[in-house]
């Protein structure tokens, strides 16, 4: 007969936090939200961190190139959605890795010969402002000189001639050398007052650029998630059928961070993907798996020694259904806490400390702040990053409010059965396990983030912690009554529209 568990399916809803002692170092300046997303030896660093502890849904409603960007910018990862062509989304992971970095190596390059007419459609094509002139046209080649969009006028200029008439030739650019730091080359463009510094090898040949922008971006941006060539790091979603054509596409492509794109990862089919994925590429790529909703699951990926973070949750998130559906998932208040007190028990058998993603049943901020102090690294969230100017999706205006679709990759939307069977005569999925719906627009992802990320920051100070770590640690959380949950609200007044009030 079936085991029934003995307590219920709880959600994140039903508990609050106690405040401990607020110390004096307790602000929210000293506080840090920096989490592991790699698995480590306990008492060791990890070998991958990320600056907040948000990552965003691997959906094509929420993670594109634009979300890509924000949400490294912020300190977090957006996971690019698999459920398109390898091509594509391996052109999205590149367009994130080339957005903004320290030593960029030139994808815009040019002969002396390529009339003013191809350099313009490049320009246009690519949106990039600045061409590297080189022998042979390559990213690598003998570098001749540098065109921008101000050495010509498209407009007045014969198109026709050669880039050679207009470039700034190589006797006149200033250039920095192979084994300069990148604080030096920011001074070199500072001084010289340069939007571009060519860094050349001892040969004379291109070796990458340096724009006077992204020093100003890091700037603005100082969390920024960044590998070791100070370009923003990209996740993708893979899944674990065509992971042996797609992973290597992405790998060279510029992504590390994965997260394996599954309903229940519970399978030997995530398992033989992730062993595979580290077999060949060893600790270069960071590997997520999930999602599970017990600690038998947990234990499943950890054992496999190829995991570096497991996401739990099902059926918990806005436009799942999976559970309706199925009747398989389990309340993720519940499925968080087994999983946690499972983690622990690995960590001290094992000694190795693998980092938990709670995705999904997250309605508020509230809700993340519980996650976090319930034992989650981190929090993966879909409809919140869909609402944000960044996710890929169109504005549309219903009843003159702005909204933007949203669906589940589980949807006929999605069209994206491999993500559920691996028969390959079922390939007309009959059921759909995520529904297609409207979001209202909120603004970019910046802005919501600090919102919350204040949130988080001043419930640990009030919780006497300045790492989540030692927010779990400390954390003394209760359960509530349904009275209590009322109460919590507010109760014996009414509010108004302050512009419908008039003075009496």
């Amino acid at each position: 007969m079936a085991k029934i568990l003995p307590d219920i399916s709880r959600t994140f809803s039903e508990y609050l936090l106690i405040p401990r002692l607020t110390e004096k170092k307790h602000i929210a300046s000293n506080v840090s939200l920096q989490v592991p997303i790699a698995r480590h030896k306990v008492g060791k660093p990890s070998r991958q961190m990320i600056n907040i502890p948000f990552v965003s849904a691997s959906m094509q409603a929420v993670s594109g190139v634009d979300m890509g960007i924000a949400l490294a910018r912020k300190g977090g990862v957006a996971f690019v959605y698999c459920s398109q062509s390898i091509k594509e989304q391996a052109d999205m992971i590149k367009k994130i890795k080339h957005h903004k970095a320290g030593f960029v190596e030139s994808d815009s390059n040019v002969q002396p010969n390529t009339t003013l007419k191809e350099a313009i459609a490049i320009i246009e094509e690519t949106g990039h402002s600045t061409l590297a002139v080189t022998d042979d046209g390559s990213n690598k080649g003998k570098f001749l000189g540098i065109l921008t969009d101000k050495d010509f006028w498209e407009y007045e200029d014969d198109v026709k001639k050669c880039v050679s008439e207009f470039m700034t030739p190589v006797d006149q650019v200033v250039f920095g050398t192979v084994g300069i730091s990148l604080h030096q080359a920011n001074l070199i463009l500072h001084r010289e007052k340069k939007e571009c510094l060519p860094i050349l090898d001892k040969s004379g040949n291109l070796d990458s650029l340096v724009f006077k922008k992204d020093f100003f971006d890091h700037k603005n941006n100082p969390s920024e998630l960044l590998d070791e060539k100070k370009s923003l790091i990209a996740g993708a979603g893979v899944n674990t059928h065509d992971y042996k054509e797609r992973v290597p596409a992405l790998v060279e492509a510029g992504a590390t961070i994965f997260v394996l794109d599954a309903s229940d990862g519970y399978s030997e089919f995530q398992k033989e993907t992730a062993q595979w994925m580290r077999k060949t590429y060893g600790d270069a790529i960071i590997i997520g798996g999930g999602n599970v909703v017990s600690g038998e699951g947990f234990r499943f990926l950890a054992e496999s020694d190829a995991i570096d973070f497991v996401k739990v949750g099902i059926g918990g998130g806005s436009i799942c259904i999976t559970r309706e559906q199925k009747g398989i998932g389990r309340g993720q208040a519940s499925a968080l806490l087994e999983i946690i007190e499972e983690r622990e028990k690995f960590a001290k058998e094992k000694g190795e400390y693998v980092p938990i993603c709670s995705d999904g049943g997250l309605a508020n901020d509230t809700q993340i702040i519980i996650a976090l102090a319930m034992g989650a690294d981190m929090v993966m969230m879909g409809r919140y990053f869909a609402m944000t100017d960044e996710s890929p999706t169109p504005k549309v205006s219903i009843k003159g409010r702005l909204y933007k679709p949203y669906w589940g990759e589980g949807s006929n939307r999605a069209r994206n059965w491999q993500r559920y069977s691996h028969d390959a005569k079922s390939h007309s999925y009959k059921f759909e396990e995520g529904v297609d719906a409207y979001v209202p627009v909120v603004g970019p992802v910046t802005d919501v983030l600090d919102v919350t990320l204040d949130k988080i920051r001043s419930t640990m100070c009030n919780n006497g912690a300045l790492t989540l770590k030692e927010f779990s640690e400390k954390a003394i959380l209760t359960r509530i009554s349904e009275q209590s949950f009322i109460e919590g609200g507010t109760s014996n007044v009414f509010t108004v529209d302050n512009d419908t009030l008039e003075n009496v």
